[in-house]
């Protein structure tokens, strides 16, 4: 549209249109966002786990892993994003996610356990936390369950495939 003076003005209905579009394009993102957060196991430390079990007894399925670790990376790029994976751990397990070389400090039964031989500085493999040893981990990626009442079940390891580790959780 022009006026008398040959400016050149947007027809409204146009305007409206395109608004409208980006509305429903920011919507879709938004709801998209928000199907990709609720697929996504809920992790938390071991303390707050062994807290939360204190609360309401439930069993805890714990990841252990290592930063330089192939198949771990694959366990959580795969298998823990699988939605039959999420959605069974989410409501069977309280879920830890456990460095078995970083530098948190977990109590357990009593007793604090850390990594003394943790090196910020050190690039790939780093010293092996205490619990990590008290678990008896041998190989990574390996994942532990504990029962309702925090006592250490036999772990799982190495790399499973969703329907492998539904398998082998349901089966313990």
């Amino acid at each position: 549209m022009y006026d008398k003076f040959g400016t050149v003005f947007e027809n409204p209905i146009v305007n409206f249109n395109t608004i409208m579009k980006k509305i429903l394009l920011a919507l879709f993102l938004t709801l998209g966002a928000i199907t990709v957060q609720a697929q996504e196991i809920k992790w938390m430390s071991m303390d707050e786990a062994l807290t939360a079990q204190k609360k309401k007894a439930k069993p805890i399925f714990m990841d252990v892993y290592t930063d330089w670790c192939g198949p771990c990376k694959m366990l959580d790029k795969n298998t823990f994003h699988d939605p039959e994976v999420v959605k069974y751990i989410n409501a069977n397990y309280y879920a830890v996610k456990f460095n078995a070389e970083g530098n948190s400090e977990i109590t357990y039964k009593g007793k604090k356990y850390t990594n003394p031989q943790y090196d910020a500085n050190r690039k790939g493999r780093n010293g092996m936390h205490e619990f990590t040893g008290l678990l008896g981990v041998r190989a990574y990626p390996s994942m532990m369950v504990f029962d309702a009442k925090g006592e250490v079940k036999a772990p799982i390891v190495g790399y499973h495939q969703p329907d492998q580790l539904l398998e082998a959780l349901k089966a313990k």
